[in-house]
């Protein structure tokens, strides 16, 4: 379920007012009925997870200050659900790292007391691996669609190379066989339920310095330090001037 959960020691009509998800791993025609749905209290609102590497230093740092200010925002207006997506990227956007845009979300509402009155869905480009969802399922996402993983399929029948698969056949192999990678994730903790892992972040950090920790994965054991913020947003930097160069900038 995604939306308000409101009071758990209460049971109450309003209680119901949640989308009931079938599948957290989300197709692009999933998300866009979740992104279009506004039927009694539920409601939803999409929040651009792009930061402009061009403004200099701390970029990165302003635009999640910014995304967290809008979460907040859009609760306060009355929505239940909100979907971080990056698409929109060029030459002037890159994408927020798709995992610290949701944990750094997810624990700002925590910090301002009202996360249960939200659910949280995730549409990026980077998601693709088994690891990949079980960590944005861990740090709060409710459902996520890898859109840019699912265009790969597409691309691959399109030319091809899986001559004996269409798109939906594939599209949906895709999505059972993460599906049961997740679950086998869980089910090494002891998890039997989406519910009950989602936001449980039963992970360890490694590389990664304690104020970053505190401030965007709080609750997070990391015995061995690291890079911080300064550092993830040069390396977001450098990969998306990397995408973006030209056929002269790759030759000289």
């Amino acid at each position: 379920f995604i939306g308000a959960e409101g009071n758990l020691f209460e049971e109450t009509p309003e209680q119901c007012n949640q989308l009931k998800v079938v599948e957290p791993i989300l197709t692009n025609h999933d998300l866009e009925k979740i992104r279009s749905v506004s039927e009694g209290r539920v409601k939803a609102k999409t929040l651009r997870t792009l930061f402009r590497p061009g403004k200099g230093p701390g970029a990165l740092k302003r635009s999640l200050e910014s995304l967290c200010s809008q979460a907040s925002e859009a609760v306060r207006d009355g929505y239940t659900i909100l979907v971080l997506s990056d698409r929109g990227v060029d030459r002037e956007h890159a994408p927020i790292p798709s995992l610290l845009a949701t944990a750094g979300v997810h624990h700002h509402l925590i910090r301002e007391g009202v996360r249960t009155r939200v659910g949280l869905v995730v549409e990026s480009g980077e998601p693709r691996e088994v690891a990949h969802f079980a960590l944005l399922f861990g740090y709060g996402a409710g459902a996520v669609n890898a859109y840019l993983a699912l265009e790969t399929l597409a691309q691959l029948v399109d030319q091809g190379l899986l001559p004996t698969t269409d798109y939906t056949t594939a599209e949906q192999k895709f999505i059972r066989a993460t599906h049961k990678g997740v679950v086998k994730v869980m089910s090494k903790m002891g998890i039997s339920t989406l519910q009950s892992y989602r936001g449980a972040q039963i992970f360890e950090a490694v590389g990664l310095n304690q104020g970053f920790i505190d401030e965007y994965f709080k609750w997070t054991s990391t015995r061995i330090g690291g890079i911080g913020l300064g550092e993830i947003e040069e390396e977001s930097r450098l990969r998306h001037a990397l995408a973006f160069l030209d056929a002269k900038s790759i030759g000289s």
